[in-house]
């Protein structure tokens, strides 16, 4: 994987904005820099402007809730961009599972980013973009949700920014089932269970359960899959989407996810996360279809319970 340190210390990233409602990109920079539009104009043709960490030179590009505007010292051309990630290990093949007019969906492989963060430029996003761009130059994706750099499955982005719009301002009314296949340490008690919980997070970024119930309310449903002496493979559905929801729960349980040290498992017999987003389902907010994605469980979650039988 590339130093992500040293790209960014190329980039040299002056100024950061968080898009809060949909707009357009040129009108957006005049409302948060206080520079006139032609110099606005000079540093969008200059390549020093970046949406979710792809420079975009577009004047009227379409912005959404949550994209993210950084602002370069120096220009940013697309092959900086294109080297970077072809330092992969390996070439990612994008696994698109689901694609029509509005919607496309991948099976995002564990170790990569949804969007793009300021350690990190390679990302989901960044190679949906690229095979939106080659299919037609005014197609983007718009984000609905992420998952974690450390989980595998279901990401899915929308093609339309009308729909983003709808989507992202009732996100939980639309969702109908947001199911994980995990695999944890030991066998569990209860083999199903309702988790109700407040979680908060520290300045360190750690999320923990609180009895504050000022805290993110979380709900997590669970049942046990497979046992094997060691370890528990798991379908959860949660109600919520919290940060690390899924990861704190199991740890609170006594039972973390295999290879999460960031909450408490030492052990890492897959050399990855053990969480993986199987399935996705949601109402088309205009023709009220439910559309529903699902993920295959990866083979490497099976084996270890066909090797430690």
């Amino acid at each position: 994987m590339r130093k992500n340190n040293n790209f960014e210390s190329k980039l040299q990233i002056t100024q950061i904005f968080k898009v809060q409602r949909s707009d357009v990109l040129l009108e957006f920079l005049l409302k948060k820099m206080n520079t006139s539009r032609n110099n606005v104009k000079h540093i969008l043709a200059n390549h020093q402007v970046l949406v979710n960490g792809n420079p975009i030179t577009q004047f009227n590009y379409p912005l959404a809730k949550d994209d993210e505007i950084k602002i370069s010292k120096y220009p940013v051309k697309e092959n900086s961009i294109n080297k970077n990630t072809k330092e992969r290990k390996k070439p990612l093949s994008l696994s698109i599972i689901y694609e029509d007019n509005d919607f496309i969906a991948i099976n995002k492989p564990n170790g990569l980013l949804s969007v793009e963060n300021d350690k990190d430029n390679e990302s989901a996003y960044y190679y949906v973009s690229e095979y939106l761009k080659a299919k037609n130059p005014n197609l983007r994706p718009y984000v609905l949700h992420r998952i974690d750099k450390e989980t595998s499955g279901v990401l899915v982005f929308t093609k339309n920014i009308k729909l983003h719009s709808m989507l992202r301002l009732n996100w939980n009314d639309y969702i109908k089932t947001r199911e994980y296949m995990a695999i944890v340490e030991g066998k569990l008690e209860k083999k199903s269970d309702r988790l109700v919980s407040f979680l908060k997070e520290n300045a360190n970024n750690m999320v923990y359960i609180s009895n504050d119930r000022s805290g993110q309310k979380s709900i997590t449903n669970y049942e046990v899959i497979k046992e094997s002496i060691n370890y528990s493979l798991l379908r959860v559905e949660i109600e919520t989407g919290r940060k690390n929801q899924i990861r704190v729960e199991m740890n609170n349980l006594g039972h973390p996810i295999i290879g999460d040290d960031k909450y408490g498992c030492s052990k890492n017999p897959l050399k990855r996360l053990g969480l993986h987003a199987s399935k996705l389902e949601f109402i088309h907010p205009i023709t009220n279809e439910l559309i529903r994605i699902e993920a295959k469980t990866p083979q490497i979650f099976i084996s270890l319970f066909q090797k430690t039988k």
